[in-house]
């Protein structure tokens, strides 16, 4: 239960729900308790007076001695179905409390594994599959939620009912209730034993789960891999693998609770054979009365399902635990990237001053040095280009200035301040950054868009789509912007979706941009347009160009090259080209492909 602790506060938020229904469940078992008191007051009347039945045998007096005896049971039949229907009445209230309650709880535990998502780094989305993380917020809760509501509900029931029911038996006879209680002591140690087993098998269970989850998450993001390199069938084949573990590890636990039920029915079958037998003799001492035999009969087959459930309760219960337990790992889990201002909104613009100082960082998940030494200097206004070959360490610092990784030597700092000391909300909303891969929502190509600015009208929708060149094949489709986009853009080419997320980082209107080689799959003419737009309307923004290309449509104030994590060239493009180094040669390349190009 330790796992389970971590809901306690949800308890403590809903105590008032949890209060009401643990009262509705006691107010209504305790009329089901009276039921059969009522059965064994009319089972003795008849008893009773069946002697003075027959004493009028022959007589008129019989026929009234009747009717009296069948209004007397009609009163204790009524009696029966008005506790029944007031059972029936709080056990429905009883659901309206404990019932929602859990609803509520699961409603607000996703939102806080969501949120917690939200703030995790990035080095723990490198470590941890997409599937993983969907099974703890979708499969683990729901396990959770079992434990939140069926479980409880039924615990207290459970307890409610056997606190009055043994109180109604003790009152009779204590001697009687011992004996129907003897295999109690069983029953407690198969409990135990089989919550072992339960807990065991639901945690191998829940993890095979989330495999199962990562692994469709995966083929179906990749399908066009999959297909393309005709492998339908060994994947089908790899995931019936996979999915046989699940099955097998599923009727492992399916085992235990075949053999747990049959073994709660025996012992409460040996009860009620129990009862008889000692009943009968106590009857027959004069200590108790035929309708106690009844009426502890009933008893006991009222805790049948009770005490049944005790093994389906214990399974919910292993279950959750080994689901909190998990959703609990991740949640333990402090963001390494942490905002310094206390509910930070995006507050005022940056001046777009960029000073890197001594930066080294290397990847908290890899170990691997990704930049040692990177110093520069960016005046508000000014166009840098970084050059490099893959793996050179470009999109490093990127992801350094928008603090998705913290340095590990070094600072930086925009507009004279450490960025470790700026609100977060303000330096990401006032940097437009468009990712080397891009990634579009499944949601309309507008709305793609308006994900940088949510209040933007079309008409500003429009203006910026021009701006990336792609507002006229926009328009073109048959729901223009309103024309759904596939699962990360499948549905549009790699340049369309480029220029899609080109715009949605635009229309923010930036004080800072970067681009991260967003220009890699789009043709000669569309990139003229792009970067004159840039020239003439990025001039007083800060821009940051990040690119294997040479682009001589754009005048840089700077250009660094990197080369292994480090700058092993700087400055203007006539300086580099003077340089002879590897800009002069990546130069030299693309000037001779354009000349190609121009013939063909």
């Amino acid at each position: 239960m330790r796992h389970l602790a971590f809901l306690n506060k949800y308890f403590i938020k809903y105590r008032a729900r949890l209060l009401l229904g643990v009262t509705f469940i006691f107010i209504s078992n305790y009329f089901l308790a009276l039921q059969p008191q009522v059965i064994r007051q009319a089972l003795d009347m008849v008893i009773d007076n069946i002697a003075l039945y027959r004493m009028y045998d022959g007589f008129e007096m019989q026929g009234q001695v009747f009717e009296y005896f069948g209004k007397v049971l009609l009163f204790f039949g009524m009696v029966v179905v008005g506790l029944a229907l007031l059972m029936g009445i709080f056990l429905f209230m009883v659901r309206q409390t404990v019932i929602v309650m859990s609803r509520l709880i699961e409603y607000d535990l996703r939102k806080e594994i969501f949120a917690h998502y939200e703030a995790l780094h990035q080095a723990f989305y490198k470590k941890n599959s997409t599937g993983d993380l969907m099974a703890r917020i979708v499969e683990d809760v729901s396990k959770v939620r079992m434990y939140l509501g069926p479980a409880i509900l039924y615990g207290i029931n459970l307890l409610a009912l056997f606190s009055l029911v043994i109180y109604s038996m003790l009152k009779v006879s204590p001697t009687l209730t011992l004996y129907c209680l003897a295999p109690l002591p069983v029953l407690s140690i198969s409990i135990y034993y089989v919550s072992y087993l339960i807990h065991q098998r639901s945690a191998r269970i829940q993890q095979q789960l989330s495999n199962l989850t990562s692994i469709t998450q995966e083929v179906y993001s990749g399908i066009r891999v999959v297909k393309s390199y005709v492998q339908e069938r060994p994947m089908g084949q790899f995931f019936d693998k996979e999915t046989q573990v699940y099955m097998d590890r599923s009727l492992d636990l399916a085992r235990v609770n075949a053999f747990f039920h049959p073994t709660m029915l025996l012992l409460i079958g040996m009860s009620t054979v129990i009862t008889v037998y000692f009943g009968g003799i106590h009857v027959a001492r004069g200590s108790i009365t035929p309708g106690n035999i009844a009426e502890f009969i009933i008893y006991v087959n009222m805790l049948t399902w009770p005490v049944a459930a005790l093994g389906w309760i214990s399974s919910i219960i292993q279950q959750a635990a080994a689901s909190q337990n998990r959703i609990n790992e991740f949640l333990k889990i402090n963001p390494e990237i942490t905002n310094p201002v206390k509910n930070g909104q995006p507050g005022k613009n940056l001046r777009g001053e960029v000073v890197f100082d001594n930066v080294g960082f290397v990847y908290p998940d890899t170990g691997i040095e990704a930049l040692k030494n990177i110093s520069f200097k960016l005046k508000p206004g000014q166009k840098l280009a970084i050059i490099g070959r893959t793996g050179s360490g470009k999109t490093s610092l990127a992801d350094l200035l928008l603090r998705m990784y913290d340095v590990s030597e070094g600072c930086i700092s925009l507009d004279g301040k450490d960025i470790q000391d700026l609100d977060l909300s303000t330096l990401r909303t006032r940097i437009g950054y468009v990712p080397q891969d891009v990634f579009l929502f499944s949601d309309t190509i507008g709305n793609n868009v308006r994900f940088g600015k949510p209040d933007a009208p079309l008409e500003e929708i429009e203006q910026f789509t021009k701006y990336a060149a792609i507002h006229q094949e926009l328009t073109e489709l048959s729901e223009g912007f309103d024309t759904m986009v596939g699962e990360r853009g499948l549905t549009l080419s790699g340049g369309q979706k480029q220029r899609v997320s080109i715009a949605r980082a635009l229309i923010k209107e930036p004080d800072i941009v970067i681009l991260d080689d967003c220009l890699s799959a789009v043709d000669t003419n569309t990139e003229k347009q792009i970067l004159g737009y840039m020239d003439k309307n990025l001039a007083n923004k800060t821009a940051i160009i990040i690119t294997h290309r040479i682009y001589s449509l754009l005048s840089f104030d700077k250009i660094i090259v990197l080369g292994d994590g480090r700058i092993v060239e700087e400055g203007t493009h006539e300086e580099l080209v003077k340089n002879g180094g590897y800009y002069q040669e990546q130069f030299e390349k693309q000037l001779a492909e354009e000349e190609v190009d121009v013939q063909r």
